[in-house]
């Protein structure tokens, strides 16, 4: 429906008809709804056309297009995407594109040895598949190493996981891409050489100056002579434009001999992973005191998987596997479901209420049977199943709960029933924890990409490895210690990671690709624009900058594992009647600005009951989302 000006009751379409200066007089006759000016009477005149109002006005527009669209975190991993989309490539290229782009200028948030896993739909197959993306755990990192601390570092040497990115996005290539490893990595390779700095990355640059500075590789790459960069001056990544350019150099060497493009992405893959970039990584990693060794580089392979799906409002959600905590959304959305979410007004303390409640489940779930299944038995099918969310959702009562309640699965899953692992706050102190990006890419066929990449961050501290250039991951402090826990320590273990890409299909076909920072938020969060747009139809733009709730209440994945037993934070724009019901109820809220969620939503996809496409970008961070 045409939205209206409020001052002349004009709508959007006859707004512009009159700017055309076509149907004037149609729109001035009475049967247009209007009545004739009198003899005496001036005719209204038009608005000013920067005053016009949209019903379903939105603070960033909704694109839309048939050639494709990138949404990411920044302008360059949008353009790096953009970039390989106009030269022929499609999502899958664009997507890894725009990953290793990321990698080289969000470094705040994400490094080039972190973590990236990732989703493809293929239209070609009709098939989607999960590339692990999560690294694992190296050969001396066991639970006696950091038993002392009772703690896993979430920086410097002993931080981090095998490097991964660089695998996924070969074996992205691999599954789904037209182009060489070379070609994906250019516009990467030039930002390594040079990016102008931008305000953002500039402060975080200049808050982690200090924690940075333990790290003598890390320091003289990201501080030379101690100085701080300056918004708008080229920042250069010199060491990691060499280790780019030799992944590339390796692929390229392949193709001038004559061979295949699949052989040329393992051998680019390999120089990272079994050359002299992989022995130097792991000298400097044995040189600062850390576990990993060049073994673990060179005996690393990542998956690729078949993805879990959940069917729910009409839809097919489809998310990694129980090694992350993607499973956690399905659940989540099958408990709403079966709770009867798409009979409540959206926004309503009724349907807050009854989301949160089922994220809490989910979530309390995730912490107590979550785990990498090559160490340890999930009972996936019954989380998954629909009983097991009919089960939990008749928990949900009128009341919010403040008690950590853990289902049983295992009476439905039946089997082995290993000891109960029951989460718990961890009394060392934890330093920071930073965030994490997400790439999302449709193009003209379809095909859809999504990538959540995240680690070797600057806060708490970045930890490069010798003058490779290469941030390391900071993700081994999710690991548990406990070992009743699904997620324990162990050596080539995959953490439960909060990285979290995500899928939609609709009637089999793509639909939808959506992801976002966060950490424990990410599918939360994930959860409240889906419900808008599936079980309500709303808008993908509309859906994304919708008022949004986060729970605090289960253990968090980093650190100290922190709760929050009955924490529900709100934005602000729920209206106050709506806030003191939800208190009454038994919501602890912590209200936050209008967009205060901590959260940056990017999405892509076809339009419902169209072959054209979407895509939206969140308004609470600096996201991008561009194309045509």
């Amino acid at each position: 429906m045409d939205g209206l000006d409020t001052r002349h009751g004009w709508s959007r379409r006859q707004m512009g008809a009159l700017a055309l200066g076509s149907g004037m007089a149609a729109m001035l006759a009475p049967s247009a709804g209007l009545a004739q000016a009198g003899p005496t009477e001036t005719a209204p005149q038009p608005a000013e056309p920067t005053r016009l109002v949209s019903a379903g006005e939105t603070l960033r527009p909704e694109i839309v297009g048939q050639f494709g669209i990138v949404a990411a975190g920044r302008h360059y991993a949008c353009a790096a995407g953009m970039r390989l989309l106009m030269a022929g490539g499609n999502a899958t290229d664009a997507g890894v594109a725009a990953v290793f782009a990321a990698a080289v200028t969000e470094i705040s948030h994400f490094g080039f040895g972190g973590e990236a896993p990732t989703m493809i739909f293929d239209t070609a197959t009709n098939r989607a598949v999960a590339i692990s993306g999560q690294g694992t755990a190296p050969a001396l990192a066991t639970p006696d190493r950091f038993a002392a601390a009772g703690i896993i570092p979430g920086n410097g040497p002993d931080a981090g996981t095998v490097p991964a990115v660089v695998d996924a996005m070969a074996l992205a290539l691999e599954v789904n891409g037209t182009k060489s490893l070379a070609e994906v990595m250019q516009p990467a390779i030039e930002l390594a050489d040079g990016f102008v700095m931008y305000n953002f990355l500039a402060e975080v640059f200049a808050s982690q100056q200090r924690a940075t500075s333990r790290f003598a590789d890390a320091y003289r790459t990201y501080y030379p002579q101690g100085k701080l960069p300056v918004v708008g001056e080229l920042f250069r990544q010199p060491s990691l434009a060499r280790t780019l350019r030799t992944i590339a150099q390796a692929d390229a060497a392949v193709l001038a001999q004559g061979g295949d493009r699949l052989a040329a992405i393992r051998a680019g893959r390999d120089a990272f992973y079994t050359g002299d970039i992989a022995r130097r990584i792991g000298a400097a990693v044995e040189r600062d005191g850390g576990a990993m060794r060049y073994a673990d580089l060179a005996s690393y392979r990542g998956k690729v998987e078949e993805p879990l799906r959940a069917s729910v409002f009409g839809h097919e959600v489809l998310k990694c596997g129980w090694w992350s905590q993607g499973p956690a959304l399905l659940m989540a959305l099958n408990i709403a479901e079966a709770a009867g979410i798409a009979q409540m007004e959206p926004g309503s303390a009724r349907y807050l209420h009854t989301l949160a409640e089922a994220i809490k489940l989910a979530f309390d779930d995730r912490n107590a049977f979550f785990g990498d299944p090559d160490f340890v038995a999930v009972p996936g099918d019954a989380l998954l199943s629909k009983d097991y969310a009919r089960a939990r959702a008749a928990q949900i009562g009128p009341r919010a709960s403040v008690a950590h309640r853990y289902g049983d699965p295992w009476a439905i899953e039946g089997g082995t029933r290993p000891v109960a692992f029951v989460p718990r706050r961890l009394t060392p102190p934890a330093g920071p924890t930073a965030d994490t990006t997400a790439i999302e890419v449709v193009d003209a066929a379809g095909n859809l990409f999504s990538c959540t990449p995240s680690s070797g961050w600057l806060l708490g501290g970045a930890y490069i490895a010798g003058d490779t250039g290469v941030p390391l991951s900071n993700r081994m402090t999710i690991f548990d210690l406990d070992p009743t826990s699904p997620n324990v320590l162990a050596p080539g273990k995959r953490p439960r990671t909060t990285l979290s890409p995500t899928l939609v299909l609709k009637d089999g076909k793509p639909h939808l690709a959506i992801g976002t920072p966060g950490g424990d938020n990410q599918d939360q969060q994930i959860a409240n624009v889906l419900l808008r747009t599936m079980a309500y139809g709303q808008p993908l733009q509309a859906a994304i900058e919708a008022p949004r709730i986060n729970s605090n209440h289960f253990h968090g994945s980093f650190g100290a594992k922190v709760d929050a037993p009955g924490e529900l934070e709100i934005e602000d724009r729920v209206p106050a009647e709506v806030r003191q019901e939800l208190t009454a109820m038994g919501h602890k809220l912590d209200v936050l600005g209008p967009y205060g969620v901590s959260t940056g939503i990017v999405a892509a996809g076809v339009a419902p009951g169209m072959t054209t496409l979407r895509g939206g970008a969140d308004v609470r961070r600096e996201r991008y989302v561009f194309g045509w």
